[in-house]
């Protein structure tokens, strides 16, 4: 269940890696203009579903503050890095804006039920060179002049990984609420667009049809997924893996003729994926004891003895028993019962042995002989 929500949520870092190349296919649409769109677009699947089971409608009742939280999450984070691209240079605004991933990876500390390893740390540092390498590619001055982009770009990270930290707190409310996430967010950035920008529609098919897509998946579907995922998944593994996304947006930015390949996009993908593969070794080595526990001496196995042999043993014992002992017999436990054998007043009781025996005034002193015991070789003390 872990496994496929953190499956999930990494599908959102898929999508978001699309982000660009839709961003640049859109033409010249001013940002919050594109914000509006885009998110009225990817409020419409919720909004479809709503109509066709209303019933579901009752799901969008949660308290005030999730309804805070989730806003100013997916709002506060664009408008925070547009005011940041405004004010300071994009690959500035963008290495500050991409330190999220690491403050979900450091936080989570936080949160309860989670711990903080040392691997997720340096998995998600490794991500952040990764990050360097791609986004700083043409060299990286912090000025003084810019400090209001600066810390609107600190504010955006601080924004999006307290949001989805708080998130996971509330993983009893349904992914449905994303819908009224998408659509408040859709009206605030249609104000601020009338308020702070010119109106430029897509021109032509082919930019309508890149909006569409930003708007059903970067902007739409993803938000959904990571919602999920952060509730559900492992948000360490999320957070580290999250630095893939500006690889792979660079990756496909090559693939489609938009960027030139180099050595740093291969030494970031060494970096992101090492920093990502580190940061789950723990839910790896999960997966792994699952499916093949292994104990000191190899796989784990249960044998059960003959049941010829079994009649044996407590026969012998029968005959060593005194007279007045009587025979019961009982069923032939499975190996999910009891292992522990023990011994009490007139009986000598084994999961694993078919037959009973008792006296009515002694006890039968000893243990049945190893060969009649149920054996696990080499399985985990």
């Amino acid at each position: 269940m872990k496994l496929r929500a953190t499956l999930i949520g990494f599908s959102a870092i898929l999508m978001w890696s699309f982000l660009a190349l839709f961003t640049a296919a859109s033409g010249q649409v001013p940002p919050f203009q594109l914000s509006a769109i885009c998110f009225a677009i990817g409020s419409l699947p919720g909004i479809v579903t709503f109509i066709v089971r209303p019933e579901r409608l009752v799901l969008l009742r949660q308290p005030a503050k999730v309804w805070i939280i989730g806003i100013a999450g997916l709002f506060g984070y664009h408008f925070l890095y547009f005011t940041a691209l405004r004010n300071a240079p994009a690959v500035e605004a963008g290495l500050i804006a991409y330190l999220w991933p690491l403050l979900i990876v450091v936080g989570s500390a936080l949160l309860p039920g989670e711990k903080l390893r040392w691997y997720h740390v340096i998995g998600a540092l490794l991500g952040l060179a990764g990050t360097i390498l791609i986004v700083g590619r043409n060299g990286v001055d912090f000025d003084g002049a810019y400090a209001v982009g600066y810390g609107a770009a600190f504010l955006c990270a601080f924004t999006w990984s307290g949001y989805s930290l708080l998130t996971r707190r509330f993983d009893a409310v349904s992914t449905d609420v994303v819908t009224g996430f998408c659509l408040a967010t859709s009206i605030l950035s249609l104000l601020c667009h009338l308020a702070l920008e010119t109106t430029t529609w897509p021109n032509g098919a082919f930019e309508w049809l890149a909006v569409l897509g930003l708007g059903l998946f970067p902007v739409g579907a993803a938000f959904y997924a990571w919602d999920h995922g952060v509730k559900n998944g492992d948000i360490q593994i999320l957070g580290a893996a999250s630095y893939a996304a500006p690889l792979m947006s660079t990756l496909i930015l090559t693939l489609f003729g938009f960027a030139e390949p180099s050595w740093r996009i291969a030494a970031a993908c060494l970096l992101v994926t090492g920093g990502a593969v580190l940061a789950a070794q723990e839910m790896f080595r999960r997966r792994k004891g699952r499916v093949r526990p292994r104990g000191p001496s190899g796989p784990s196995e249960v044998r059960q003895p003959a049941l010829g042999a079994q009649f044996g043993d407590a026969i012998s014992k029968l005959a060593n028993s005194k007279p007045g002992a009587t025979v019961h017999p009982t069923r032939v436990k499975s190996p999910s019962d009891s292992a522990a054998c023990h011994q009490s007043a007139g009986t000598t009781a084994c999961g694993r042995s078919p037959l009973r025996i008792s006296e009515p005034s002694t006890s039968v002193s000893g243990s049945l002989p190893s060969s009649a015991r149920w054996r696990a070789s080499g399985a985990p003390r």
